[in-house]
């Protein structure tokens, strides 16, 4: 595929005075005069300008080069991995045709390995985001970090407010698990929770998660694709968004599970959504957006290999449950990363296509809980799921 015809190159004057040969900026390769040689890369960056599917975050469309203005400048270390800057996606001549080139361009990046990661527009792109797995023919999951839970039944259109509920009723349906963070009760319908809850789906509340914030790693370890929702974050820390609310995730908490995220070996796409600059008066928001996709590219380069369940590379422990069963659970953990995984039993005939969920991530404490005669409640959901 000529990846060239769906992008706009990147405006030169976000970066013709950047000088510091230490800088980000000049450590990757941008679209400007040439278009970079991607195929050989690892990471590709790709701005979105599509804001159509938020009528109410107008100025979103922009976000994109405001996250350039102030990544491109900030420090960069030394990595293995070659990253490129594709530029700016063109719009489709409707909001649909716009979800079909990124579902294209993502294909397109993916079959070569890339790790691709969005900058801009708004939630409702994670739709085309999700459509680019379709091909790969297995079962996949999704972590999400919103304050909302965007599955507003209406589906006449695509929207900001809806789009994970057109991927739940999407045909045909390869979705495994859902992964919600930072969801605010108070501003969420009783019905949507429910909605989470008889899926078996994860709605980690924001105040769950900061009773550890190191148990949110293994549950975004679990993900394939990650979209964020610039609006999780509180609004004195990133004012750039149009729902502001004053509760919410720290600037820290949301470079932490941008690294965790980063760090995950099967994450092959994140988005950063909803940021809208024109909101932003002081950069405040750009600098936590451009910060956090410092630390998803730091957290790539820190990636294990943790995909290889050999003798090699994990220990393997079997952990009897109760005095009055014979049940067992198999955990591993790994020699090169010191994680966590637990063997969850499916279907023989299921095995197919749930075959990349029977290996669950969990942490250390789920070894415990098992090792103390009871059933971690991660295993306990994924059995659920798969029988």
């Amino acid at each position: 595929m000529e990846l060239k015809i769906f992008f706009d190159s990147v405006d030169e004057q976000l970066y013709e005075n950047i000088l510091d040969e230490s800088s980000f900026f000049r450590q990757i390769s941008v679209y400007g005069e040439k278009f970079p040689d991607w195929q050989r890369a690892k990471i590709a960056i790709v701005g979105l300008c599509e804001e159509r599917g938020n009528r109410e975050n107008k100025g979103a469309a922009d976000a994109a080069d405001a996250v350039r203005q102030v990544l491109y400048r900030l420090k960069s270390y030394s990595s293995y991995s070659k990253i490129v800057d594709l530029g700016n996606l063109r719009n489709g001549i409707t909001h649909e045709e716009t979800l079909f080139r990124i579902r294209e361009i993502t294909e397109a990046l993916m079959e070569k390995g890339l790790f691709v990661v969005f900058i801009g527009g708004t939630n409702d792109l994670a739709l085309g985001q999700y459509l680019a797995y379709e091909k790969l023919g297995k079962m996949v999951s999704i972590a999400a970090v919103d304050a909302l839970l965007d599955l507003n039944p209406n589906l006449d259109e695509v929207t900001a407010r809806n789009y994970l509920n057109r991927i739940l009723t999407q045909e045909p349906n390869y979705l495994f698990h859902v992964c919600h963070f930072a969801t605010q009760s108070f501003l969420n319908d009783i019905s949507l929770q429910e909605v989470m809850e008889k899926l078996s789906f994860e709605n980690v509340r924001l105040g769950q998660m900061r009773d550890d914030f190191t148990k949110n790693e293994p549950l975004l370890r679990m993900a394939d694709m990650l979209f964020f929702d610039i609006g999780a974050i509180k609004k004195i820390d990133a004012p750039g968004n149009v729902t502001k609310n004053v509760f919410g995730l720290t600037a820290e908490e949301a470079c932490q599970l941008a690294w965790y995220a980063g760090m995950n070996d099967k994450l092959t796409t994140a988005g950063i959504y909803e940021f809208n600059p024109s909101l932003d008066l002081e950069g405040n928001t750009a600098f936590v957006v451009a910060t956090m996709v410092w630390y998803l590219i730091d957290g790539f380069n820190h990636r294990k290999g943790d995909l290889d369940f050999s003798e090699k590379y994990f220990t393997k422990y079997i952990v009897n449950i109760g005095k009055e069963t014979d049940q067992t659970i198999v955990f591993y953990k790994s020699r090169l990363s010191e994680k966590w995984w637990m063997e969850v039993p499916y279907p023989t005939d299921e095995k197919r296509n749930h075959e990349q969920a029977s290996l669950v991530p969990c942490s250390y404490s789920d070894y415990e809980t098992a090792v103390q005669g009871e059933l971690p409640n991660r295993w306990v959901l994924m059995h659920g799921k798969l029988f």
